[in-house]
């Protein structure tokens, strides 16, 4: 399994999720449960198709498809439906699935326009116990707090557009409260990572600096919206804007001149 294969994936996975956003949107009166058992059923195989997909390119590329940032856009498509789908059977927010499968949509097509180029190589600072803690944990977090972020987006809309809802933002508590649980960790592996490589928990890196306002962006929501319990609107600005946060983190640091010499640039495409 290797890149040439991804464009027949990535449309599959596409065409099943597309077809799982329209049956979750179109009204439901008789026959719906069949539809909803529809719906759900060909999302799953649209997870299953990228999931295995990634197993293979392990498989193949005899390491963690973890180096790059085209490997990354798969874990975050993978981790961003699978969250999108749990958070749907628990809550049964059909417009939340349909923003996440959208999202995972667009991560896809970034791949296939933007190939990468796969190799078998790791170098030293990567071959490391914590690569794959830390990286893993790292994306989780991130798709969990995006994921967050897109409800922020929807209760932005209610409070400038409609009437707010108050279950909105409780959601979005939910997802930023794990994954911010998650975050912590990850940023914890990293700095126990960067000793055990540099010999220097922290050093003030690019990526590692942009990591940190990330951390401390969703921190500040947690924090407002527990002592400002009514500012909804000036919440959902917060979680709407830490996104924008998250994506310099993840990848816009690597278009920054202080980034060429960040230890955190492996390749031309990390």
């Amino acid at each position: 399994m290797i890149w040439l294969n991804f464009p027949i994936i990535a449309l599959l996975a596409g065409l099943l999720w597309t077809t799982g956003i329209v049956l979750n949107l179109v009204p439901r009166n008789d026959g719906a449960r069949a539809l909803r058992l529809s719906a759900d059923a060909v999302v799953l195989l649209g997870i299953g198709v990228l999931g295995s997909f990634i197993v293979a390119l392990w498989l193949h590329l005899e390491r963690p498809p973890l180096r790059t940032m085209g490997e990354t856009r798969l874990w975050y498509s993978l981790f961003l439906t699978t969250i999108g789908f749990l958070t749907y059977l628990r809550w049964r927010y059909r417009w939340f699935l349909a923003l996440s499968l959208g999202m995972a949509i667009i991560f896809l097509v970034v791949n296939y326009l933007n190939p990468d180029t796969y190799d078998k190589t790791l170098m030293p600072a990567l071959q490391s116990p914590w690569f794959i803690p830390h990286v893993s944990i790292m994306l989780l977090s991130y798709a969990l707090v995006a994921a967050s972020s897109i409800v922020g987006a929807k209760a932005l809309y209610q409070t400038y557009f409609g009437q707010y809802e108050a279950d909105t933002l409780k959601l979005a508590d939910n997802l930023v409260y794990i994954g911010f649980a998650f975050l912590t960790i990850g940023v914890s592996f990293g700095a126990l990572w960067a000793k055990e490589a540099w010999g220097h928990y922290w050093t003030w890196d690019p990526k590692e600096t942009w990591a940190l306002l990330t951390w401390i962006s969703y921190l500040s929501y947690i924090h407002f919206r527990w002592f400002q319990p009514e500012k909804h609107r000036l919440q959902a600005w917060i979680l709407f804007l830490a996104f924008f946060i998250l994506l310099m983190a993840w990848f816009g640091i690597n278009y920054l001149p202080s980034a060429q010499s960040s230890v955190h640039v492996y390749s031309g495409n990390m």
